[in-house]
């Protein structure tokens, strides 16, 4: 068994819909006196950038709450601010608002949620006024625990109904004497009074306080300055304040805020152009404490006198560690970042434990996040691709950072072969699950289209026709000839065509630029909130890391046991290296070899061979040589690679079923229920199917280049040839189980009306097909699925929940809901679920139970020459497909006792 690495890298799971793009309510408030001219933000800060953030609630990890699973996330751009809130248990409803604020600029990081008993309060500042909003608590709003329903309100439900103009919802930034006009930080809390407080910087590197009554009583707005004069000498670290020099200047501006709430008091920490980190008490209204942050990083004469305008400063709270600053100091071409502890002395004295340096070589900073033991951070590279890592900053001492790898952009060209049609590839491409957003294909053809009316709503299938009909339109508005031929016409399809791809892939860039990183520090979910949606990010597979691990990194994973056996782990470590310089070397070519093969059910043995041969024509890098080196290092590569297809086999004997009691049942019905959810589980499914199928096709050409050296130059025995007989019988299998997976997984369902559904389980139910009773009759309506997200949502989750917390003596109001380990775990038996070769038939049931006999009959196709399992099961269903598509006359080439059965 493979032992569990302390750390493994992440991958980004979508959690965009296929639906018509969500309907965000508009809200415009033009507050009463900004007519006048903004206040002037400084010299390249006033193009204030989009901006993105993140709120969960304080039980979202908390199994049984209102709030499980629930979080708020929004983006701004300009003068406007969408909200939205997402459940990964139920589907919210009038869950996104969009407000403007007109004649204001809403500052980055200007959006702040706080929650109270009943309610949640939106802090908004802008750079020229403050806004307070107060929406119903989720807990308020269901008096309830215990969530049954699959659609419940949202706390935006009734936001409409906010009074705007209401002098307790806003406020006008004052004409202050000192506010500094060229930061754009901020921060915003709720005192343990209710009140709605503002921090805003002041220019001598003070903290002006704007202070808002509680919203149900009456009372003045005050303006209170937090001045660095305040400060006792006696409780700094060793650093004199300007303000006591009496020199103020602009090198003491704060250019990051952020607070920490106590009782009955709030800390602020200002992080300043001058490299120093400032530290108040709003109750006292004095600075507790002065800290040079260069001392912590190494620095010459320039970068003590530059300005540190790029500098970032994050806090992180645990219960039972105390507070977390994570700092990030920024230099030109370097980033580095510092981790500290808070530490409270005598008299109120408060000093910084650090707890860690970790250097960074990207150059822009996009964001980070801080937990109590770990950094995430988004970076932009020189060519402005995204970047996204993590780091344990208190374990991992070698200052490694783990990969987390993004969705990448789709291809920038779609190859056309020459049996193809361009119209079908291009929108088989266009549309196929995962890879172009439904508002980004809307967005192009507005282009396309040259239409001066907006586009909305439009289903999958409805964008799909729209699509078909402009481009479509433009390639007959620009034939000028009456004849053509077949190869001329063709080639102005793949012109046209190609033009629109290529719009879509200009809006699906733009949309799928991240913004912000969202963590929630609860249930340790961590997400990227794009321009255009946002994605998740999961813990990969075992497997899978190794595999897409760069070697530079995979070289030190032989220090650790992936094994229990120190020496297997070597072994599978250098077997993988193996498989990744195979895989980098298979063109786009040779994987269609194994592509086609597959789907037209040729021995993927035999396909295999050939990708080697055609590799060793064109290894002009001496590639195989670098391999057979590789393979040297081997010790015992059959127990290797044995082992290898052990990890990745999900052969088993499937055993769900426990009763639970009531309340249990009741509390998990609804669990990971939401279409998004169930998007980012069957993403996930698709996107080990696809990484482990590559890995099975590279191993089965390894395989055949070992059979082609020989034993003696492996083993020097004689047992290769028939173990790796075996191990390619084994192999073989496993791949096309995983392209069977991957297949179903971007598969999408025909929607089927209600009548029909119910017509079809009577119809089953006669047959005494027990199983079925587990179907409710329902019509696809939000978007169009997969077939494997309809077998999720239809079967597979509440038999998968429902097993993992089947565990003895498991209290249900202790349980913690843990992100990654549970996202994992979901994912890992649904697999088990949809594997062919395994007893159990749930799948295909589901698809002939939900009508999808089309999908039904390709995936009996697929598995016919390989898959000896439940094969009486697969003629029975074929059968079945066979009447309900009017083909009866086939239903004589299946056994005769299945033709009587069906004629029951």
């Amino acid at each position: 068994m493979m032992a569990a690495l302390p750390e493994r890298s992440f991958m980004e799971l979508s959690g965009a819909a296929r639906g018509p793009r969500r309907r965000a309510r508009e809200i415009v408030f033009s507050p009463p006196g900004t007519a006048r001219a903004p206040r002037t933000p400084a010299p390249g800060a006033a193009r204030l950038g989009d901006s993105a953030g993140g709120f969960c609630y304080r039980e979202s990890a908390q199994l049984v709450s209102a709030t499980r699973n629930r979080f708020i996330h929004w983006s701004t751009a300009g003068d406007t601010v969408e909200l939205v809130e997402e459940s990964l248990d139920v589907n919210l409803l009038n869950n996104a608002v969009r407000l403007r604020i007109q004649n204001c600029l809403l500052l980055p990081g200007g959006i702040h949620l706080c929650e109270v008993q009943n309610h949640l309060v939106l802090l908004i500042v802008t750079n020229q006024t403050v806004h307070r909003l107060v929406l119903p608590h989720p807990a308020r709003m269901y008096r309830s625990e215990l969530i049954t329903e699959s659609q419940m309100q949202s706390v935006f439900t009734d936001i409409g109904k906010v009074n705007f103009r209401d002098p307790s919802s806003y406020h006008m930034i004052p004409n202050i004497p000192g506010l500094a006009s060229n930061s754009t930080a901020s921060a915003a809390w709720l005192s343990s009074d209710g009140e709605a407080l503002f921090a805003l910087p002041s220019a001598s590197g003070g903290i002006f306080i704007l202070r808002l009554p509680p919203h149900d009583v009456h009372g003045m707005v005050s303006v209170v300055e937090l001045k660095q004069s305040s400060v006792m000498q006696r409780l700094l670290t060793g650093w004199m304040p300007t303000a006591i020099r009496g020199d103020y200047g602009p090198s003491d501006l704060p250019i990051s805020l952020s607070v920490h709430c106590l009782e009955h008091d709030a800390f602020l920490f200002a992080l300043c152009q001058d490299h120093k980190l400032r530290m108040w008490s709003y109750k006292d209204q004095t600075c507790l404490m002065v800290a040079d942050l260069l001392e912590f990083m190494p620095v010459n004469k320039d970068v003590r006198l530059a300005a540190g305008t790029g500098h970032r400063l994050r806090l992180a709270f645990s219960q039972s560690l105390g507070l977390y600053l994570g700092v990030y100091m920024h230099a030109p071409k370097r980033g580095q970042f510092c981790v500290f502890q808070l530490v409270s002395t005598e008299n109120n004295r408060y000093s910084l434990d650090h707890i860690s340096s970790l250097f960074a070589s990207q150059e822009t900073l996009v964001d980070f996040t801080l937990t109590s033991a770990e950094i995430w951070a988004l970076w932009h590279d020189e060519e402005n691709q995204s970047i996204v890592k993590y780091i344990n900053f208190e374990q991992n001492v070698a200052g490694q950072w783990n990969q987390v790898y993004t969705q990448p952009l789709p291809e920038e060209e779609v190859t056309i072969r020459d049996d193809q049609d361009p119209r079908e590839t291009y929108l088989e491409y266009l549309f196929m699950p995962g890879r172009f957003t439904n508002a980004a294909v809307l967005k192009a053809l507005q282009i396309f289209s040259r239409g001066t009316e907006r586009i909305l709503d439009l289903s999958w299938d409805e964008l799909r026709k729209e699509v078909t009909l402009a481009v479509e339109n433009e390639l007959q508005g620009s034939v000028t000839e009456y004849e053509f031929s077949q190869e001329e016409f063709r080639q102005l399809q793949v012109e046209f065509w190609s033009k629109f791809y290529a719009c879509c892939l200009q809006y699906q860039e733009a949309l799928s630029r991240p913004l912000a990183l969202h963590l929630n520090p609860y249930t340790n979910m961590v997400c990227l909130l794009k321009k255009g949606f946002l994605s998740f990010l999961v813990p990969c597979c075992l497997v899978d890391h190794l595999y897409l691990l760069p070697e530079e990194h995979l070289l030190t994973e032989d220090e650790c046991a992936i094994f229990d056996d120190l020496e297997v782990s070597r072994d599978v470590v250098c077997l993988v290296q193996c498989l990744r310089l195979i895989g980098e070397s298979v063109s786009m070519e040779m994987a269609l070899v194994m592509e086609m093969a597959c789907s037209r059910l040729q021995p993927p043995e035999k396909a295999a061979e050939q990708i080697l041969e055609d590799l060793i024509a064109s290894d002009t890098e001496n590639v195989v040589e670098d391999i057979h080196s590789k393979l040297q290092e081997i010790r015992n590569p059959i127990q290797a690679i044995g082992m290898l297809i052990r990890e990745m086999d999900y052969e088993t004997e499937i055993e769900m079923e426990r009763v639970q009691p009531l309340n249990v049942r009741m509390n998990l019905s609804q669990l990971y229920g939401s279409g998004t959810a169930v998007n980012v589980v069957c993403q996930g499914v698709c996107k080990i199917s696809a990484i482990r199928f590559l890995i099975c096709r590279d191993l089965l050409i390894l395989q055949q280049l070992l059979l082609r050296l020989g034993d003696a130059m492996i083993l020097g025995g004689g047992q290769l040839f028939q173990s790796q007989q075996d191990l390619l019988h084994r192999t073989s299998p496993l791949l096309l189980s995983y392209y069977v997976i991957r297949w179903a997984s971007q598969c999408l369902a025909s929607d089927v009306p209600v009548d029909t559904l119910e017509s079809n389980l009577q119809h089953l139910s006669v047959l005494e097909l027990t199983d079925t009773t587990s179907l409710t009759p329902h019509k696809l309506v939000s978007s169009p699925q997969t077939v494997v997200e309809l077998f999720f949502q239809e079967v597979a989750r509440k038999l998968i929940i429902s097993h993992f917390f089947s565990q003895p003596n498991a209290s249900l109001t202790e349980t913690s809901l843990n992100w990654p380990h549970l996202i994992t775990t979901v994912i890992a038996d649904l697999l088990p679920l949809l594997w062919p070769s395994n007893p159990g038939f749930l799948f295909p049931e589901c698809l002939m139970g939900s009508c999808q006999y089309t999908q039904l009959q390709e995936y009996i196709r697929l598995l016919q020459p390989w898959c000896h399992v439940n094969v009486g099961s697969c003629r029975f269903m074929m059968g079945r497909c066979y009447l309900v598509m009017g083909e009866g006359h086939k239903v004589k080439i299946l056994a005769p006792s299945t033709d009587r059965t069906l004629c029951c």
